[in-house]
């Protein structure tokens, strides 16, 4: 406690030695737990039902794929991964249920999209249940009834039906139209099938090969895309959590290096009354510690905040449903306050290390000259952390699939770039060969600065190489998935005209219409691994997957195609069997007929219209028409891959670690600048000028951009080269000019103006009394 105390009345007169600390611990701990918050989301979220409120039990198919998987010693467990597809319910279930005995009542449900609305039958009204205010129940075929939101009165029409009835109620999250028994079971598509039964009362258990959903479980029955993402955001908040504390422990370090750098001749005074190298670390960790407790707690509640605001961006893009709320409880910021104390004291007692160890006299002497000797540790972790970066990229270059790359892909710039923050103090030596001839007496004070301080230089050249590192490997890792999607869906896309939610029948009817391809995206699984997948009836003269082996001649009922990466992953090649499973859970044995070469514009499974037209929630697709010198209503063709990651919450995710190496940045330029207050100080008194000093710091701050920008780059084109080789088959990224360059000037922008506002802080106080304050 006595170390401690002392810490405190340390931080006390050093309030601007440790700002830079605090904010870089305050960002990190806000960043962590937000994060965290996203992962407890996706292992705890719930949803309340809406639809299914009013009934005590409902019965429904699994909506879950099941694998068991031998785990030796006569163990087995059973693995399971949600459908992208309801899965419906043979309707002799609903028979078993009412002959149950204590069952008083069993409502079937079959559910359907119809527009923005979703479609019922009048039948599962109890379900809720809703009420009729005005009008009747609909009877015939044209006839529905509409929610009380839909703002739609009896004898109006919808879509080419007559509404004969409005509820009483409306759902919270969605809008529903009710039609006949039989309108809605013709439009539902699955003769013979139901989509759920509500159960009066309660049953215990559920007829064999169907599940009970009670209490929550039939939100998420109710709600299947709340269930995708719930493992989204697990995979997300986890790696998100993951990326951004490696990112936090790297500023943290810098941080606290370059403060124990400016407190150098402190500390070192103090080792030369005779206070032991015990002392020093427990003194540097005990200030570490009450800095992470002030920063941390501050900087979990406002985690808090940002976690409240990813949630509603997230909603708003449409990746997390409304009523999927955040999970929020103490353990989140719990976790992020401890993981910001811990790395806290771990950096500085790592930055506190060499002074720690020396003699007093050399103590005095190194905190007197930067003579930019790399330490014996950086000696030995430089060389050991370039390996591990160069082993990384090598199993990224070999990593095909987006779920595994994009992790590797972060880990892999994270590790180059400490690795480059480990040998900084070499690069520092390399921004002193940038010639400044030109520049004047600024110029040669700016180059002079640069010489005499690697050290400090290293400190400031690690934030920039993070950022511009980070930046262009988050950004342009998502263009060189696009640009290649895209390029092979153009290439493949013969069709004159691809026009959504199109009728073939009519577009065939059209002359001079020569082919038509009717398209729907799903997914399907190959034992747990899902693959994004395309249905097609497929026509040469509308696609080209770029057949690599076997032919699509004859492409149809229990024939299915896979791309070069697909294949390669199921060890499948033409003439084999695959066992598959489509969307909604019904198993599949087909032949491979072929295997093709643009997965990543068409989907890695290409199957026949006919076998999945009857298992996916809207069959309304997409049709490409071949119709040479005729004019329709469509689009150009676009990609049509169908992968399960969304750009946009990606960049929105990644984005706060853009945010969070900017604030670092800014931070340690500001850190770096004020603690020359004293440097800038004698400047002015030995006559050189106001402007000439700002024009020095405006030259340093450039030379170190400059550096950090040319590391920065080497080590996002290196990582997304391996990652392109792995993804697309070409290690060539594609970086859009206009989006580089706006990397490098934001970056420019930053460090200028985090070096500006400080430096005129400094010297607005008079130079002989800057002097004798510091």
């Amino acid at each position: 406690m006595e170390v401690i105390g002392f810490a405190w009345k340390t931080l006390r007169d050093r309030k601007g030695a440790f700002a830079g600390a605090f904010v870089a611990l305050l960002c990190a701990a806000a960043l962590v737990c937000a994060c965290l918050m996203l992962l407890e989301t996706g292992l705890r979220g719930s949803v309340s039902p809406e639809r299914y409120a009013g009934a005590p039990v409902i019965v429904a198919a699994d909506q879950f794929v099941r694998e068991t998987v031998d785990k030796g010693d006569g163990e087995t467990k059973t693995k399971a991964k949600p459908l992208a597809e309801r899965a419906w319910l043979p309707e002799s279930v609903v028979g078993t249920l009412r002959r149950t005995p204590g069952v008083s009542k069993v409502v079937a449900e079959v559910t359907f999209p119809f527009g923005p609305y979703t479609g019922q039958g009048w039948e599962s009204a109890a379900l809720t249940p809703f009420t009729i205010a005005r009008g009747r129940e609909p009877r015939a075929g044209g006839e529905i009834v509409v929610d009380a939101r839909a703002g739609l009165e009896v004898g109006a029409r919808l879509r080419g039906y007559r509404v004969v009835g409005v509820t009483a109620q409306a759902l919270p999250s969605q809008d529903t139209v009710f039609f006949s028994t039989a309108q809605a079971r013709r439009l539902a598509g699955h003769p013979g099938m139901v989509s759920a039964a509500g159960v009066f009362p309660a049953v215990a258990r559920a007829p064999q090969g169907a599940v009970l959903y009670a209490g929550d479980e039939r939100g998420r029955l109710e709600f299947l895309d709340a269930e995708q993402a719930r493992v989204k955001l697990i995979s997300m908040g986890g790696a998100l959590a993951g990326t951004s504390l490696i990112v936090a422990i790297l500023v943290v370090v810098g941080t606290f290096a370059l403060s124990i750098q400016q407190r150098q001749r402190e500390l070192a005074l103090l080792r030369a009354v005779a206070a032991t190298p015990r002392q020093i670390r427990r003194l540097v960790g005990g200030q570490a510690l009450v800095v992470g407790l002030l920063a941390g707690v501050p900087g979990a509640a406002a985690g808090i905040g940002l976690g409240l605001w990813l949630h509603s961006v997230f909603v708003s893009l449409g990746a997390t449903p409304a009523n999927l709320s955040l999970v929020v409880s103490p353990f989140p910021p719990l976790a992020a306050l401890l993981a910001t104390v811990a790395a806290a004291w771990a950096a500085a007692r790592v930055s506190a290390r060499r002074l720690a160890r020396i003699r007093p006299v050399e103590a005095l002497g190194e905190a007197a000259l930067d003579g930019g000797r790399l330490p014996r540790w950086r000696l030995v972790a430089g060389p050991v952390l370039v390996a591990g970066a160069v082993a990384l990229t090598l199993v990224l270059s070999g990593l095909d699939t987006e779920a595994a790359a994009t992790p590797v892909t972060m880990l892999t710039a994270l590790l180059w770039t400490v690795a480059v923050s480990v040998l900084g103090p070499l690069l520092a030596r390399a921004v002193r060969l940038v010639p400044l001839p030109w520049a004047g007496a600024s110029g040669f004070l700016a180059a002079r600065n640069l010489r005499a301080t690697p050290r400090a230089l290293a400190a400031v050249l690690s934030p920039l190489t993070l950022m511009v590192a980070m930046t262009c490997t988050i950004l342009f890792a998502q263009t060189t998935m696009g640009a290649a999607a895209q390029e092979q869906a153009a290439a493949g896309t013969r069709a004159d005209h691809v026009l959504p939610g199109a009728s073939a029948e009519e577009i065939q009817r059209i002359p001079g219409v020569q082919a038509v391809t009717r398209v729907l995206r799903t997914s399907v699984r190959f034992g747990l691994d899902k693959y994004p997948a395309q249905a097609v009836t497929y026509d040469p003269r509308t696609m080209d997957l770029g057949i690599v082996a076997g032919t699509m001649d004859g492409f149809g009922p229990g024939s299915v195609a896979l791309s070069g990466t697909a294949a390669a992953h199921l060890s499948l090649s033409p003439g084999d069997q695959a066992r598959l499973t489509l969307g909604d859970g019904t198993p599949a044995t087909l032949k491979v007929a072929a295997v093709y070469s643009r997965g990543l514009g068409f989907g890695d499974v290409t199957l026949p219209y006919e076998l999945v037209r009857g298992h996916v929630d809207d069959p309304a697709g997409t049709l490409l028409v071949s119709a040479p010198g005729v004019t329709l209503p469509g689009t150009a063709p676009e990609a049509a891959t169908t992968g399960s990651a969304d750009p946009q919450v990606t960049f929105v995710a990644l984005g706060l670690i853009i945010a969070f190496t900017a604030i670092a940045v800014v931070n340690t330029l500001a850190m770096a600048t004020s603690g020359r207050a004293r440097e800038l100080a004698v400047l002015r008194l030995a006559g050189t000028t106001r402007r000439q000093v700002l024009r020095m710091l405006r030259l340093e701050t450039l030379c170190a951009v400059l550096a950090s920008a040319v590391t920065g780059t080497v080590v996002a084109v290196v990582t997304l080269a391996a990652f392109g080789a792995g993804m697309t088959g070409s290690a060539v990224p594609y970086v859009p000019p206009a989006a580089y360059a706006l990397v490098i000037a934001a970056a420019t922008a930053l460090a200028l103006l985090a070096t500006a506002l400080p430096a005129r802080l400094a010297l607005r106080t008079r130079p002989a009394e800057a002097v004798s304050s510091t």
